[in-house]
């Protein structure tokens, strides 16, 4: 089979690659299992350099990798830099922190001596999304490669020449031959990779759907799951808070990456005091964004990453707006590109609401309260993330507990940290992934007791 790479902003072709034959894929599965055979008897300290050393590489090359991203996917390239940066980021973090987190934690019971010790499980096999090509990648491969377990990667076939480069990094670094590997090969090679013995989990970042069917695979075989899926974060405005700063933040957490981001800001719900002043303030901001040529270092909205997204983002926008929604800004699309959109008066009936919005539409609603914003915010199937605004720190913390997504974040952007621990709820997935927690995932916690 063989695959193709499309540049969104222009149609030019990328790259072309060729999908690995049954036999071609056994034997990649066969040297995994004869990598982690030798890779989990590696010292920490030596897995932790090269890890180390991972991150100089992606460093030494952030312009070339952060220009494959941008051809491949359409993300600006300013951005694109930001993220090859931000995974140099994490593979030094495990570097420094792994060791504390791995090693071995005494519990006293009535045994001579009785602990937990960390040990790592075999092969782990990533299914990746296009939206953050790099970043994604990074955030399994650096605390999974160094807890001592090997990599396996099904990438999504727009961005198979960031893939490449990915493998490229960790060949760079030294890593040896089969402790990361990219798998070019179409999503029916599933559930031929998960049967395999070497593997013992699997970690998705992608669509509830793909995700659902990852999962049933997984469950069939008794493998282990963790999900990251779609998201439709509420971001809320009491009216107490600094307009201002409150806009500037929503615009990055929604616009950012073309607002193609499970954890973008995508229902903004506004205290009925605050919501005229930041609509027509974000509204502003919105039309000052410039768009164009991804490459371009003034380019702040590139074009989405596939036609058939822009469609779909297209037809909740006029679905909703048949419903009622005011449209205050943009609507229109051309093929990859879609303008950036702001919706008003947007209820809980509408697509707006109801559907997560994967592109640069910011959905504004009217909450009479505080108790009805935090009702308008639980009325989604997904639970990622929230960000409330508010010089009311003490009121803000207090009712952290009212939000049932995995984060919440208070007069911030919801944002991955590799310092700490990062999943959702409800139709967002779950398990964990960055910082100890995410390292824990993917080991064999063993219990040892002496008598």
């Amino acid at each position: 089979m063989e695959f193709k790479s499309i540049n969104p902003y222009n149609g030019e072709e990328v790259g072309t690659y060729i999908g690995l034959s049954d036999t071609a894929l056994d034997a990649k599965l066969k040297l995994a299992k004869e990598a982690f055979t030798k890779w989990k008897k590696v010292p920490f300290e030596e897995r932790a350099k090269l890890m180390s050393k991972a991150g100089e590489v992606l460093k030494e090359n952030v312009e070339k990798y952060a220009k494959m991203i941008t051809l491949e996917m359409g993300k600006p390239i300013s951005e694109s830099r930001s993220e090859v940066n931000k995974c140099a980021w994490v593979c030094e973090y495990y570097a420094e922190n792994a060791q504390e987190f791995l090693k071995d934690e005494v519990i006293e019971t009535d045994a001579q001596k009785s602990f937990v010790r960390h040990d790592p499980i075999g092969a782990v096999f990533a299914v990746m999304p296009w939206n953050f090509p790099f970043w994604q990648v990074f955030r399994f491969a650096a605390p999974t490669l160094t807890a001592g377990n090997v990599g396996l990667l099904k990438h999504a076939a727009n961005v198979f020449g960031s893939a490449e480069m990915i493998e490229e990094v960790f060949t760079k670094a030294g890593f040896p031959e089969g402790v990361f590997q990219n798998l070019i090969i179409h999503h029916d090679k599933t559930d031929k990779i998960v049967k395999d013995d070497i593997v013992k989990a699997i970690t998705l970042t992608g669509s509830g759907r793909a995700g659902s069917a990852v999962a049933e695979i997984a469950g069939r075989n008794l493998k282990k799951s963790l999900l990251e899926l779609g998201g439709s974060n509420a971001f809320i405005v009491w009216e107490d808070a600094d307009i201002d700063k409150a806009v500037k933040t929503a615009i990055t957490a929604r616009m950012m990456n073309c607002g193609q981001s499970c954890i973008a800001a995508k229902r903004f719900i506004l205290l009925e005091g605050v919501y005229d002043e930041f609509v027509e303030k974000f509204t502003a901001a919105v039309k000052d964004l410039q768009d164009g040529d991804p490459l371009n270092e003034d380019t702040k909205i590139g074009p989405m990453a596939r036609k058939d997204l822009a469609d779909e983002l297209n037809r909740q926008v006029n679905e909703s707006v048949a419903l009622g929604a005011e449209l205050l800004h943009g609507g229109n699309q051309k093929e990859c590109y879609h303008e950036p959109t702001v919706l008003g008066n947007v209820t809980p009936d509408m697509p707006a609401f109801k559907e997560e919005t994967f592109g640069p539409l910011a959905t504004m609603i009217k909450a009479k309260s505080i108790e009805h914003a935090f009702e308008l915010s639980e009325q989604s199937d997904f639970g990622l993330g929230v960000t409330v605004c508010t010089e009311d720190i003490e009121k803000a913390l207090s009712m952290a507990g009212e939000v049932s997504d995995g984060a919440y974040f208070v007069n911030e952007l919801v944002k991955s940290d590799p310092r700490l621990p990062f999943g959702g709820t409800k139709n967002s997935g779950f398990g964990r992934e960055l910082a100890k927690d995410g390292m824990m995932e993917f080991v064999n916690r063993k219990t040892v007791y002496v008598k």
